[in-house]
Parts: structure tokens; C-alpha cells; sequence
């Protein structure tokens, strides 16, 4: 498991939940998978203790599921759990949207650009981690101008459920988002336009809720 390595005896229990829930993410750690503290400590170089945090805020977070005295294992990718969670996060995402266009520059309109070019390189040749990371930088700048970090913490903590939707979908052959719905947004941005730059990013968002419906996951466990 390349994300699940040793890591730096600072934060410890955020950087474990980092690495877990990055490894479950990209699948490393499969849905239905019993994850135990010993072995996870082991393999992370810690003790059990930051990993049993880690593991109650995925539980939390929707990616682990626990039975006392029984056991904690990795949740099924379920439909209605990814649509409900691309609704909250696009709605994040709309309000961030909102107030950050009028206060962009042109340097912030060059990094979303600079981001989309690198996410339509990434979709080209099939680099999942690229494309997700680049999308990624390009809606954080809205974010990072908005100043909500009440919006950006929302976001963060339901977008890993989306991501491993989009990473099976990838996997499989298909488009995680389009780089032209990006250049919609981009020129939205640029143009000053708020209203035009919500609708896209209603648009996007919409599409990740799609997204769970035509895929070949269920809507129970």
C-alpha cells in the first residue's frame, strides 16, 4: 500500500487519518475490508492510540463502520450515500463560489487555469491521482478566496466519499469531470460573473450526483 507508510511523529492522529483514509480512497484498503489498530499501527509506524482516533472520525466521516466488540471494516460504496454527499458539497462548493468571484485577481484566474491544463493532461493519459489533484487546486482557489472555513471543512469531510466513486469510475475507463465545464467556470470567473459561475458549479456537482446513478453501486448495503 504506497499511501500507507510510516509517517512523522507530529499530528499524529490527523496524519494517520490522512493516510487511512487516503488508502481507502484510492482503494488500497477495499470496501467490506476488516481494518484492525495493531496492524494499521504497525504498518503506519505508530501506536494504537492515534490510529483508533483516526479510525472513529472515519467512522464519523462515513468511510469505516464499527461494531463494539466485533469489528471495524471499510463501508461499501452505496449510491445514495455518494449522491447525498455530492449535494452537500456542491452546495458548499455554490457558496464558496459566490463570494469569492468578485473578489478574485487575475494571479487566482491563472492558477484555476494552470490547474485545468494540468487536469486535462492527467484525464489524457489516465493519471487518476494527477486529475483528482488538480481538480483539487483549481476549486480550492474559490475556496481559499471565499475565506468560508466553515464551507471548506464541510467540503473536505464529504468529498472523500465522492473521490472513491470517481476513482472506481476512472478505473474502469470513464471521465472523472470535464476540463470544458472547468473552462466554463474559469471564464465565469475571469468575466466577473457570479451568477454565471454558480450555475457551472451547480452543473458540476450535478453531474457527480448522476454520477452514483448510473453507476453499478448499490443504493443499500
Amino acid at each position: 500500500m504506497e499511501t500507507m507508510r510510516p509517517v512523522p511523529r507530529t499530528l499524529l492522529r490527523d496524519r494517520a487519518h490522512a493516510a487511512i483514509r487516503d488508502a481507502i480512497v484510492a482503494g488500497e484498503i477495499e470496501p467490506g475490508a476488516v481494518v484492525r489498530d495493531a496492524e494499521i499501527a504497525e504498518r503506519l509506524g505508530l501506536s494504537r492510540a492515534p490510529v483508533r482516533e483516526a479510525f472513529a472520525r472515519l467512522v464519523d466521516e462515513g468511510l469505516l463502520e464499527s461494531k463494539p466488540q466485533s469489528y471495524t471494516r471499510v463501508t461499501p460504496l452505496i449510491a445514495r450515500d455518494v449522491r447525498d454527499a455530492a449535494a452537500v458539497v456542491g452546495a458548499m462548493h455554490e457558496l464558496v463560489t459566490r463570494v469569492a468571484v468578485p473578489r478574485l485577481g487575475e494571479p487566482d484566474v491563472e492558477l484555476m487555469r494552470a490547474a485545468n491544463e494540468r487536469f486535462d493532461a492527467a484525464v489524457r493519459t489516465g493519471d487518476v491521482d494527477g486529475a483528482l489533484r488538480a481538480d483539487d487546486e483549481l476549486h480550492d482557489v474559490l475556496v481559499r478566496v471565499s475565506g468560508n472555513r466553515a464551507a471548506a471543512a464541510t467540503a473536505a469531510r464529504y468529498t472523500p466519499l465522492i473521490r472513491r466513486l470517481e476513482r472506481q469510475r476512472f478505473g474502469e475507463g470513464g471521465a472523472c469531470r470535464s476540463a470544458g465545464l472547468h473552462d466554463r467556470l474559469i471564464e465565469a470567473c475571469a468575466a466577473g460573473d457570479p451568477d454565471e459561475a454558480v450555475r457551472v458549479t451547480a452543473e458540476i456537482w450535478r453531474g457527480l450526483e448522476e454520477l452514483a446513478d448510473v453507476s453499478e453501486v448499490p443504493d443499500v448495503p
